[in-house]
């Protein structure tokens, strides 16, 4: 450290489970070269599983090297961004690693967003080349041209499920026709197929690999203001993570693991825990389009789960079908929980019913996205977000002033530092500099205490983000759809505590007068505007909303009045 400061010793050490380093290794592979590692160390293992149908590494790894060189005749070359647009599934991984091999940089979008939302995003990091799921073709190809992608690369999740399921999909039936629909579509644009993008050759070897400097993904993140930026994370940052994670569980069994991946990998969370952390130790990750609870107990028949990264809800829904011996979780030693707060009641539950442990960590997307966790182990203290990874460092700080620090039991505002933390946003330079603070400290925005002994409590947020199902939902966007509907005059956007410890989007709204109070159509005008998790699972109605002497709305006295309401 440049200063000394309260927790310049570390403390937490003391705390870490035997076998848990203080520092991880030097890096000095990129995501590229780790996979390429795997590929030669567990190619005869399986490495996806999607609806029963699995591939092995070194099929994976051939994938991957086929549609990196139909990539390249595309015209894709390094420090290029090329947009992933599409749910789990295999092609998703062979295209996240093909992107990575030719230097370039993948740019991860929900499949979820509306037309708004991507067009943001679009706008934002100018990709030229997309890899787009065929239910999303027509969306992004009907962009406007200065946002369009030129090359459209068509994916159908069904061309990676077994042929037997794939032809009872066809089957002229309702219930077939249903699940096709959800699945794939005929686009009214053409666009190159993946099986076209990769069905050639292999990529020269000569083609450069990328350097650990070199950005790798960039991710949107909602931040503390309401239109989404894009996190540049680094080869090294990305590797960082997933290093860290590997130390934090030294009981793992590289090549014999079974992750499922329930988790979008869109998303940072998801990303790190199973496209990159489950691939560097040979696992074989089963995955799910989306959360499915049918799919899950299907599944787990077949391959059962070793190590499942999720959020409260999902182990849940998983806890009640346990209990009522639809599924047994007792395959399942490791679970990490994240995204929001995990309740101790989970957490006590699911170790009954599954004998493995249930732990909670904390990230944020700048960070790659994990910063800390509890111990796997005895040691692991339920109600915290538990120790800083290691290779990591804290301070906590006054959130008014970040050059004071405090020290333990103190409250205040939580500092991170490490080889996982970001180098800054994208096209935002003001915003990186209110983040990133000198000598590569990062602004968490999350209000904390820590105990003599290392474990961090999340206390507030000093960000207002709302946490629902795992993905942030910014306020003021929320806000700003609402206000744009000519019945509304005002309004104000808070998270309401839900029981499984989650967040649900709640709005406070001042309608015009003479406006007929009509809350589901209200609710429909959001949704058209609106990815679904962002749209208000309540309306309330009041006269004005609370605000400063300088006019901010009082967002503590919008939740307050909501919760009295309940």
């Amino acid at each position: 450290m440049t200063a000394s400061t309260p927790f310049s010793s570390r403390p937490w050490l003391s705390s870490y489970p035997e076998g848990v380093p203080a520092e991880i290794p030097e890096i000095t592979h990129t995501l590229s070269d780790m996979l390429e590692q795997s590929v030669q160390r567990f190619k005869h293992r399986p490495a996806l599983e999607f609806f029963g149908k699995r591939s092995t590494y070194a099929e994976l790894g051939d994938e991957i090297e086929r549609a990196a060189q139909g990539l390249r005749k595309l015209g894709v070359k390094a420090g290029d961004a090329v947009a992933i647009v599409l749910p789990n599934c295999p092609q998703h991984v062979a295209a996240f690693y093909a992107v990575l091999r030719l230097g370039a940089i993948v740019v991860e979008h929900n499949p979820l967003y509306t037309d708004r939302e991507l067009r943001l995003q679009f706008e934002d990091h100018g990709a030229k080349y997309a890899i787009v799921w065929d239910k999303l073709v027509d969306h992004i190809a009907d962009l406007p041209r200065d946002s369009r992608p030129q090359h459209i690369v068509s994916v159908n999740l069904t061309h990676a499920m077994p042929l037997k399921t794939r032809m009872l999909l066809k089957l002229p039936v309702r219930k077939a026709r249903e699940s096709r629909e959800l699945l794939t579509s005929n686009p009214r644009h053409r666009a190159l197929t993946w099986e076209q993008l990769a069905g050639g050759k292999r990529i020269s070897r000569r083609v450069p690999h990328p350097t650990l400097d070199d950005v790798a993904l960039l991710q949107y993140t909602s931040g503390t203001t309401g239109q989404a930026k894009g996190a540049r994370l680094t080869h090294r940052n990305l590797q960082a993570n997933a290093m860290q994670g590997r130390a934090w569980i030294p009981g793992l069994r590289e090549g014999e693991e079974v992750f499922y991946g329930v988790l979008p990998i869109f998303h940072a969370y998801g990303l790190t825990l199973c496209l990159t952390f489950a691939m560097q130790i040979g696992a074989m990750l089963v995955l799910f389009p989306k959360f499915d609870l049918e799919l899950v107990i299907a599944a787990a028949k077949k391959s059962a789960p070793t190590f499942l990264p999720a959020v409260p809800p999902v182990y849940d829904h998983l806890c009640r079908a346990a209990a009522a011996h639809r599924i047994d979780l007792r395959s399942i030693r490791y679970a990490i929980s994240g995204a929001m707060s995990l309740p101790v009641s989970t957490v006590d539950r699911w170790e009954e019913l599954s004998g493995g442990l249930l732990v909670e960590g904390f990230g944020m997307t700048e960070a790659s996205p994990i910063g800390a966790g509890n111990p796997m182990g005895p040691a692991r203290r339920p109600g915290t977000v538990g120790l800083p990874f290691p290779s990591t460092e804290i301070r906590v700080v006054n959130p008014d002033d970040p050059s004071v620090d405090l020290g333990p039991g103190d409250t205040g505002e939580l500092l991170l530092r490490g080889p996982q933390v970001f180098g800054g946003y994208l096209n935002r330079p003001e915003e990186t500099a209110a983040t990133l603070l000198a000598d590569g400290w990062i602004r968490t925005g999350d209000i904390v205490t820590v105990s003599d002994d290392g474990f961090i409590t999340v206390v507030d947020r000093l960000k207002e983000l709302i946490i629902t199902g795992g993905f942030n939902v910014s306020p003021s966007e929320v806000e700003e759809t609402l206000i744009s509907h000519p019945d509304i005059d005002d309004a104000a956007v808070v998270g309401l505590p839900r029981e499984d410890g989650g967040e649900q989007v709640v709005v406070a709204v001042v309608y015009r007068e003479g406006a007929v109070v009509d809350t589901e159509a209200l609710r429909d005008f959001c949704r058209t505007r609106l990815t679904a998790y962002k749209v208000p699972k309540r309306i309330d109605a009041v006269e004005e909303l609370p605000r400063s002497l300088v006019g901010k709305v009082l967002r503590r006295e919008v939740r307050e009045l909501l919760l009295s309401r309940k």
